[in-house]
Protein backbone atom coordinates (compact mmCIF):
# COMPACT_ATOMS: atom_id res chain seq x y z
CA UNK A 1 0.00 0.00 0.00
CA UNK A 2 1.16 3.34 -0.50
CA UNK A 3 2.38 5.75 1.80
CA UNK A 4 2.65 9.41 1.92
CA UNK A 5 5.43 11.73 3.33
CA UNK A 6 4.26 15.18 4.71
CA UNK A 7 7.53 17.24 6.10
CA UNK A 8 6.68 20.61 7.92
CA UNK A 9 9.84 22.80 7.94
CA UNK A 10 11.09 25.75 9.88
CA UNK A 11 14.16 27.17 8.91
CA UNK A 12 17.13 27.66 11.39
CA UNK A 13 20.36 27.34 9.52
CA UNK A 14 19.38 28.38 5.82
CA UNK A 15 23.01 27.88 4.48
CA UNK A 16 22.77 24.04 6.21
CA UNK A 17 19.01 23.38 4.84
CA UNK A 18 20.65 24.93 1.08
CA UNK A 19 23.40 21.75 1.53
CA UNK A 20 21.11 19.14 2.23
CA UNK A 21 18.88 20.03 -0.61
CA UNK A 22 21.38 20.63 -2.94
CA UNK A 23 22.49 16.90 -2.25
CA UNK A 24 18.63 15.55 -2.14
CA UNK A 25 17.96 14.76 -5.17
CA UNK A 26 21.08 12.74 -6.09
CA UNK A 27 20.26 10.53 -3.23
CA UNK A 28 16.21 10.06 -3.69
CA UNK A 29 16.56 9.21 -7.36
CA UNK A 30 18.05 5.89 -6.19
CA UNK A 31 14.73 4.75 -4.24
CA UNK A 32 10.90 4.70 -5.37
CA UNK A 33 10.21 7.61 -4.17
CA UNK A 34 8.08 10.40 -5.77
CA UNK A 35 8.35 13.96 -4.73
CA UNK A 36 4.71 15.63 -5.41
CA UNK A 37 5.33 18.81 -3.89
CA UNK A 38 7.84 21.02 -2.14
CA UNK A 39 6.43 24.33 -1.50
CA UNK A 40 8.50 27.67 0.51
CA UNK A 41 4.90 29.79 0.04
CA UNK A 42 1.97 27.28 1.07
CA UNK A 43 -1.55 29.29 1.46
CA UNK A 44 -2.93 28.64 4.91
CA UNK A 45 -6.50 28.08 5.03
CA UNK A 46 -7.40 27.06 8.73
CA UNK A 47 -5.38 26.91 11.92
CA UNK A 48 -2.19 28.26 12.65
CA UNK A 49 1.52 27.40 11.20
CA UNK A 50 4.63 28.86 11.54
CA UNK A 51 6.29 27.17 9.23
CA UNK A 52 8.88 28.29 6.04
CA UNK A 53 8.03 25.03 3.66
CA UNK A 54 5.79 21.78 3.24
CA UNK A 55 7.18 19.13 1.63
CA UNK A 56 4.84 16.01 0.27
CA UNK A 57 6.32 12.78 -1.15
CA UNK A 58 4.92 9.08 -2.36
CA UNK A 59 6.09 5.83 -1.77
CA UNK A 60 5.33 2.39 -2.94
CA UNK A 61 5.25 1.06 0.87
CA UNK A 62 6.53 2.12 4.00
CA UNK A 63 9.22 -0.60 3.27
CA UNK A 64 10.34 1.56 0.17
CA UNK A 65 10.27 5.01 2.58
CA UNK A 66 12.19 3.26 5.16
CA UNK A 67 15.03 2.00 2.41
CA UNK A 68 15.32 5.32 2.20
CA UNK A 69 15.36 7.11 5.25
CA UNK A 70 17.57 4.35 6.87
CA UNK A 71 19.96 4.33 3.94
CA UNK A 72 23.61 5.30 5.21
CA UNK A 73 23.36 8.18 1.99
CA UNK A 74 20.14 9.82 3.39
CA UNK A 75 21.31 9.55 6.72
CA UNK A 76 24.70 11.43 5.66
CA UNK A 77 22.41 14.21 3.94
CA UNK A 78 19.75 14.03 6.27
CA UNK A 79 22.25 15.82 8.73
CA UNK A 80 22.32 19.11 7.26
CA UNK A 81 18.72 19.51 7.31
CA UNK A 82 18.62 18.57 11.09
CA UNK A 83 20.94 21.12 11.75
CA UNK A 84 19.39 23.50 9.08
CA UNK A 85 15.67 23.44 10.22
CA UNK A 86 12.97 21.87 12.27
CA UNK A 87 11.12 19.26 11.08
CA UNK A 88 7.48 17.12 11.78
CA UNK A 89 7.51 14.33 9.69
CA UNK A 90 4.16 12.32 9.02
CA UNK A 91 4.03 9.39 7.39
CA UNK A 92 0.45 8.64 6.32
CA UNK A 93 -0.93 5.55 4.64
CA UNK A 94 -2.91 5.20 1.44
CA UNK A 95 -6.02 4.96 1.36
CA UNK A 96 -7.12 1.19 0.85
CA UNK A 97 -10.51 1.03 -0.67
Amino acid sequence: MSVYVVVQLRMTDRAAYDRYQARFFDVFRTFNGRLLAADETPTLVEGDWNGDKVVLMSFPSERDFRAWADSPDYQEIAKDRKAGAEAVVLLVQGFRG
